[in-house]
């Protein structure tokens, strides 16, 4: 009798090999009791692993890093970063480990990635571990993000480690998988070009832009200024992410130049959540004391970080430092109206104006509902959907917007359309806390059940209404912690 044999998974390790300045090769603490929370067996899928292997003690501990692939090389990143505008020159993955980079279905190189795993010589006095809830809540949120249609890292699992973290109190230890485009960042730029100005050798600053380019943007490989063409890739999909946040009333919490990736991709799911009420100085951060990452500062933000990126290129753009600058300046003055226009196309769609509608009643009608809905505080994402039930005469909407209503109603609105483009399942911050406490003690029913709307978020559906209403008036403020 044929013994079938176990699934075979590659591990490549590209970016050790193209950067060994910036990858230190590590090990995955060992985990006493490790147990599958929770598997993305789609995403599993997509990346061509055997989800009934991965539930087994080897799989499990492929996900955890305790067993890893023949010929992978698992390695802790180096990067830089500003944090809250504060230069650090060594951040690095104090807690993370990329396995290696995966082919996916479709081909495309995808990073494994753990965090959670144990410290590393970048840990910088932490202790390198993650708890079950904060990284559950990476689970819950880049899901949603991905189901909505957002750029985003993605949670193939979390697992259990059997090991007691101390946080404010001992909680259950838990390692996240993470699956990505890549990791490159912004920091890692700015850890390349702290190296170039140390040294004078643009070497490692000139591959690291290959890599980016090869990996993320190949189209800029053939411009006459591919570096430049680099940037401005960066730039416009920076531009589309933050339009796409914005329109979602996503709030990311710790917009730090190493939580900005190259790709595009949303990253890092700590002090993280989804506006309610609606008011741009929403901030849920428990350390972020002054909003300067504030759901309206948000666009501000990303534009500095990229000018933080752009002096890192500045060595490759041009010989001469002023026509450098220049290049540069003028390819950041770009995210301003990309921004603008992604922003402004996607709230017309989520008003459902058609493309006859001009830019300035448009316009018009888009500020003053903005208004209202600061007023009234109104919660942001069921308003959109309940706009569609007023228009079909099936609900009226609570709050001042007569006369509002009236204008918007004379653009002739497709109110079908409507409900393609608004989510009404999102992560609600009250749902969110439930399933995580519940995950905590042991019970994940909450988290399936959550997981059910929020993974077809458009799609209204009998038995979820509680999933798609406002927290209670007793839920209180709101605050997250990055779990550190």
């Amino acid at each position: 009798m044929s013994v079938a044999s176990e699934p075979t998974v590659v591990l490549d390790n590209r970016f050790a090999r193209a950067l060994p300045e910036m990858a230190v090769a590590w090990r995955a603490e060992a985990t006493p009791a490790p147990r599958l929370l929770v598997l993305n067996e789609k995403l599993a899928a997509e990346l061509g692993l055997d989800a009934s292997w991965l539930r087994t003690p080897d799989g499990v501990g492929l996900l955890s890093g305790t067993v890893v692939p023949d010929g992978a090389t698992p390695v802790a990143q180096a990067y830089a970063g500003h944090q809250f505008g504060g230069y650090v020159p060594r951040l690095g993955d104090g807690r993370a480990l990329l396995l290696g980079e995966l082919v996916d279905a479709d081909g495309r190189p995808r990073d494994l990635h753990l965090k959670g795993s144990g410290r590393t010589p970048f840990a910088r006095g932490g202790d390198g571990l993650a708890v079950v809830g904060p990284m559950l809540r990476e689970y819950i949120v880049s899901e949603a993000m991905h189901a909505i249609g957002i750029p985003t890292t993605r949670a193939l699992a979390v697992v259990a480690t059997g090991r007691d973290v101390q946080r404010e109190s001992p909680q259950p230890g838990a390692v996240l998988a993470r699956i990505a485009g890549s990791h490159l960042r912004v920091g890692s730029f700015q850890y390349a070009g702290a190296y170039e100005q140390a040294t004078g050798d643009v070497g490692l600053l000139r591959r690291l832009a290959d890599h980016a380019i090869a990996r993320h943007h190949p189209a800029a490989a053939e411009a006459a200024n591919p570096y430049l063409a680099l940037y401005e890739s960066v730039v416009a999909a920076q531009a589309s992410l933050l339009a796409q946040w914005m329109l979602v009333g996503f709030v990311h919490g710790v917009m730090n130049t190493d939580n900005m990736t190259i790709s595009g991709e949303t990253i890092d799911y700590g002090p993280c959540a989804f506006m309610e009420t609606f008011d741009p100085a929403t901030v849920f951060s428990s350390i972020d004391h002054g909003g300067r990452y504030a759901y309206g500062n948000q666009p501000t933000v990303a534009a500095w970080n990229l000018a933080r990126f752009a002096e890192t290129l500045l060595p490759l753009l041009a010989e001469g430092g002023d026509q450098a600058v220049e290049l540069a300046t003028g390819a950041l003055e770009k995210f301003g109206p990309q921004f603008e226009a992604a922003w402004s196309a996607g709230m017309r769609a989520k008003l459902g104006l058609s493309a006859d509608v001009d830019d300035e009643a448009a316009r018009a009608v888009i500020d003053d509902m903005l208004g209202l809905l600061q007023q009234n505080r109104t919660d942001y994402t069921s308003f959109f959907r309940d706009l569609g039930r007023t228009a079909r005469g099936e609900a009226p909407i609570a709050g001042g917007f007569d006369q509002w209503l009236e204008r918007w109603r004379a653009l002739h609105p497709d109110t079908a359309a409507m409900d393609r483009i608004n989510p009404i399942y999102i992560p609600r911050n009250h749902l969110v806390e439930e399933a995580l406490s519940a995950a905590t003690d042991g019970d994940l029913a909450p988290i399936q059940q959550l997981m059910q709307a929020l993974t077809a978020p458009y799609e209204e559906r009998p038995g979820l209404q509680r999933y798609a209403a406002p927290a209670p008036a007793d839920f209180g403020a709101y605050r997250t912690f990055c779990g550190t």
